[in-house]
């Protein structure tokens, strides 16, 4: 039977899914109301992901002191408040600054959720408890993105921001009524908790997050004119690819779980990168393939989600004691890469170039994410294995 305390942790990643994620496959229908290119309609998405980036350690520093329940409920107020305010945005200034403000609580949410999870799990069900708030998440990309995606198709984008707004209001009820009160596991100064920041390995997990995951999103940004001006395919079919990528997400999500309790959390994050590497280059070569460039979206959804797992796990060994703030940085790192992505990505479009080239450019922040991950194997994991081997 479903905890119910879980409930409100995943209605929160529901609703930050929905809006993190809508965005992408609506970016023509906001660019034509607001009269913008959609290459700076991608900025919108990097707006947000800085929000994340800055909000996330932010956040998490001046509240994590207070009750978890009174950060996540002030959290989820900011959250829904912000998404409203886009909802009524006129110009490309006034989206700008709203897409910022609703990213700020996004990261500390997680952040804290986290770590609010495990304590409700209790001892060796930490990590199912874990899983359990981000399923709200997976959930958002299988159902309600291209769900939300067809409501802002036929009725207006605005409506995005509305239903959004509505999961915040539903959340916050649910923390009032079924997240118990309990004590802040921090007694830290924030000095403390910030020591893992001096450890070169966080570092290296940190970029590799920030480069290597950016790459998947130099392709997510613009998959809607990649599927529909490139590829081919009618924008009233969208809604269905989107289905197709978020049923990637959720086997992706699952799979890259088993290789990284299977294999070791690094040495799949290698194989994973390397995979997206391959996957994006796809992109690049066989999307003006319809049948190709669908097959390619099932599995770039998938390889989306796949490296959370084991590049969460490896943040986990770096930042031990600290791990509500370094989940918050973690939070700040993929966005960096969302808004990396989305900004690079949009390079060869101002030049004119088609809209295969951002996956072109992903593959060479995947490259980058690659090589960082085979450094920190080669300077942490294997000197583990090679000590195991040698006690044997």
């Amino acid at each position: 039977m479903l905890d119910k305390r879980i409930i409100p942790l995943a209605m929160g990643g529901l609703g930050i899914g929905t809006t993190e994620f809508t965005i992408m496959g609506l970016l023509p229908d906001i660019a034509g109301s607001m009269n913008i290119s959609i290459p700076e309609a991608g900025h919108f998405i990097s707006a947000y992901a800085l929000g994340v980036v800055i909000g996330a350690p932010v956040l998490v520093a001046y509240s994590m002191k207070q009750p978890p329940k009174k950060v996540l409920l002030a959290l989820m107020v900011l959250f829904t408040v912000f998404n409203a305010l886009s909802a009524f945005a006129s110009d490309y200034s006034f989206m700008m600054i709203s897409r910022f403000l609703a990213g700020l609580p996004h990261g500390a949410f997680f952040g804290v959720g986290t770590v609010v999870a495990s304590m409700l799990g209790g001892k060796g069900k930490e990590a199912l408890y874990i899983s359990l708030m981000f399923t709200g998440l997976t959930i958002a990309n299988l159902a309600m993105v291209p769900f939300v995606t067809y409501i802002g198709h036929t009725f207006g984008w605005r409506w995005y921001f509305v239903i959004v707004s509505i999961i915040g209001l539903l959340t916050l009820l649910s923390l009032i009524i079924w997240l118990p009160k309990m004590e802040s596991k921090s007694a830290g100064s924030v000095k403390n908790e910030l020591q893992f920041l001096r450890n070169i390995r966080f570092w290296l997990v940190f970029f590799i997050a920030a480069i290597g995951f950016g790459g998947l999103f130099t392709w997510f940004s613009y998959i809607t004119p990649l599927m529909t001006i490139f590829s081919g395919f009618d924008p009233e079919n969208m809604a269905y690819i989107m289905i197709l990528a978020g049923a990637g997400m959720v086997i992706g999500n699952l799979l890259g779980g088993m290789l990284s309790d299977k294999m070791g959390a690094s040495k799949a994050a290698i194989l994973l990168l390397f995979m997206m590497l391959l996957a994006l280059a796809g992109v690049f070569l066989f999307a003006e393939n319809k049948i190709i460039a669908i097959i390619l979206t099932f599995i770039c959804g998938g390889l989306s989600l796949s490296t959370s797992s084991p590049i969460n796990m490896m943040m986990m060994k770096s930042a031990p004691g600290s791990e509500m703030m370094g989940a918050a940085f973690m939070q700040a790192a993929f966005n960096i890469a969302n808004s990396a992505g989305a900004y690079f990505g949009g390079i060869p479009l101002e030049y004119g170039l088609s809209y295969n080239y951002p996956s072109l450019v992903g593959v060479g922040m995947t490259f980058i994410g690659l090589i960082i991950c085979l450094l920190y194997f080669v300077q942490f994991d294997r000197k583990s294995l090679n000590l195991i081997t040698s006690k044997r």
